[in-house]
C-alpha cells in the first residue's frame, strides 16, 4: 500500500510551519480532514484561512495543528521531489516515440516516459490521457488544474489507438468535450506523420479541435522527429520540402478562418516546418499570444521582431578587434545567416556562424535545441573559433547549462580552450559580440 501525504523536506525559518513545530521528516497527511495526496492538493486545501492540520511527525505521532492565516500566507514547508512522487507513466507505445530513438549514455531524465497531468498543470509538460481515471477527470475540473498541454495527434478514435498504442486512446474527443465542459482550457500538439495523420486525417483533426474553441486555446503540428536509432520500429519518413510548403499554406487558410470567427489564430505550425519550406514565417499577429513556444511554435518570429528592435543601435566600430563564433543547428542556419552578416559590418569585428551537424541523432535531426556538446566539439576541435564562442540557451538545460549528452559548458569551454557564453535572443547575442 501506497504511504499516504507528503513528507516534509525543508520547513522554512519563522514561518508558520516553524512556529508550529513541523519539522524535516514529518508527513503532512491531511488538511481539514481531507487526504493530501500530492503538492496540488496542499495548495488547493491550504487556501482557506483557517485550518486543521493532520501531521505524521517522524516518530510516529500523529499531531492535529490549528492555524488562522490570512488567504494568501504560505505555511513555509517544501517537500520531498516537489510534492509530485511518484511521477505518472506513459502506458502508451506510440509510433513515433522520440525517447524509443534515443541512444544511451544521454542525461538520465530524458528517458523518462512521463504522462501526469499534475506536471501538464504545473510545467506545461504535454499528455495524452489515455491514463486519466474518472477520478482524475472529476479532480481536473474540481480543481481548475488549468491550462493543460494535451497531445492529441488525431481524433479519428481508431487511428489514434493505433497511434499511440493503447485502447483507450480512442476516447480523446470525449475526454476533451468533458474538460472543456467543466472549464478547462486546453493547448493541443498534433506530432504530424507523412501518410498517417496529415491530409484528409488532419483536416478532421483540426475541425473538431477548432470546434472546442475557446477551451482548446491553442492547436501546434510539428513535424515528427525521426533519428538513426530506428531499427525494429515502424516504418516513418521525414516531410519533404514540398510537404512542409503545404502544411504551411493549410494552417495560413486555418488561421484565415479562426481569425475571422475567433478573432484569434489558434492553429500553428511549428518553425521548424517553415524553415524546411523556406518560407517566411507569419508576422506576429498570427501567433496569438506566443502560447506554444516551449513546442517550437514562434521562436523564430520573436528573435526577427527582437533583432529588429536591437540592430538600429549597433556600434559602427568596436575599440579593439574581436573575432567570436556563433554556433546553430543546421536548420536555424537561414534565420541567422543575415544577423551574423550585419554584424560583420561593425568594425573591429569578425563574427564566424558556426553550422553543427547533429552527428548524435543523426542528419534528419536538424533543430538547435537537439545539438549535443559533443556535435559541437567535433565541429570545431582543431578550429579556430574566435576568442570565444557563443551559443543559444535552447541547446542547453537550464540553470545548470548542461547539453543532452551530459556534457556542461564549463567542461566544452576546457576542451576547446576558449571561453563559451551562453545567450538567449538577440540581445544577448550582441552583448555578447561586442563586449571587448
Amino acid at each position: 500500500m501506497a504511504v499516504q501525504g507528503l513528507v516534509i523536506e525543508k520547513v522554512t525559518p519563522g514561518s508558520i510551519a516553524a512556529e508550529l513545530g513541523m519539522e524535516p521528516g514529518d508527513r503532512l497527511v491531511a488538511v481539514n480532514g481531507l487526504p493530501v495526496e500530492d503538492i496540488l492538493d496542499y495548495r488547493f486545501l491550504t487556501c482557506e484561512e483557517e485550518l486543521t492540520l493532520t501531521l505524521i511527525k517522524a516518530n510516529g505521532e500523529e499531531w492535529l495543528c490549528d492555524v488562522e492565516k490570512d488567504f494568501d500566507d504560505d505555511l513555509g514547508v517544501d517537500f520531498t521531489g516537489g510534492g509530485l512522487e511518484p511521477i505518472r507513466r506513459c502506458q502508451n507505445r506510440c509510433l513515433f516515440c522520440f525517447v524509443d530513438q534515443m541512444p544511451r549514455g544521454l542525461r538520465p531524465t530524458l528517458y523518462v516516459k512521463d504522462d501526469d497531468y499534475r506536471l501538464s498543470f504545473t510545467q506545461g509538460n504535454f499528455i495524452t490521457l489515455t491514463n486519466l481515471r474518472e477520478r482524475d477527470l472529476e479532480r481536473i475540473i474540481r480543481q481548475r488544474l488549468s491550462p493543460l498541454y494535451i497531445s492529441v495527434h488525431t481524433t479519428n478514435p481508431a487511428l489514434r489507438e493505433k497511434m499511440l498504442g493503447h485502447p483507450r486512446a480512442g476516447k480523446i474527443m470525449e475526454q476533451l468535450h468533458r474538460l472543456g465542459q467543466g472549464g478547462i482550457e486546453m493547448h493541443t500538439q498534433v506530432v504530424l506523420c507523412p501518410g498517417i495523420n496529415d491530409g484528409v486525417e488532419l483536416e478532421r483533426t483540426v475541425r473538431d479541435l477548432v470546434n472546442l474553441w475557446p477551451a482548446v486555446r491553442s492547436v501546434a503540428i510539428v513535424p515528427v522527429g525521426l533519428t538513426r536509432y530506428r531499427e525494429g520500429l515502424f516504418p516513418l519518413r521525414p516531410f519533404t520540402r514540398e510537404e512542409a510548403g503545404e502544411i504551411v499554406e493549410q494552417v495560413q487558410t486555418w488561421q484565415d478562418h479562426c481569425l475571422e470567427r475567433c478573432a484569434r489564430a489558434v492553429v500553428f505550425a511549428s518553425d521548424e516546418f517553415y524553415l524546411l519550406a523556406e518560407k517566411e514565417v507569419p508576422p506576429a499577429l498570427r501567433y496569438d499570444d506566443f502560447p506554444q513556444t516551449e513546442n517550437g511554435v514562434g521562436l523564430v518570429r520573436l528573435f526577427l521582431d527582437v533583432w529588429e528592435q536591437v540592430s538600429p543601435s549597433l556600434p559602427r566600430a568596436l575599440p579593439c578587434p574581436r573575432k567570436v563564433t556563433v554556433a546553430t543547428g543546421v536548420l536555424a542556419e537561414r534565420v541567422l545567416a543575415p544577423v551574423v552578416d550585419r554584424l560583420n559590418e561593425i568594425e573591429n569585428l569578425a563574427v564566424e556562424l558556426a553550422v553543427i551537424p547533429n552527428r548524435l541523432f543523426g542528419p534528419q535531426v536538424t533543430v538547435t535545441g537537439l545539438v549535443s556538446g559533443k556535435d559541437i566539439l567535433a565541429a570545431l576541435e582543431g578550429s579556430n573559433p574566435g576568442q570565444t564562442l557563443i551559443l543559444p540557451a535552447v541547446m542547453l538545460r537550464q540553470p545548470e547549462q548542461i547539453f543532452l549528452d551530459g556534457m556542461t559548458v564549463q567542461e566544452l569551454s576546457s576542451l576547446l580552450d576558449r571561453p563559451v557564453i551562453v545567450v538567449d535572443g538577440p540581445a544577448g547575442l550582441v552583448e555578447a559580440c561586442v563586449k571587448c
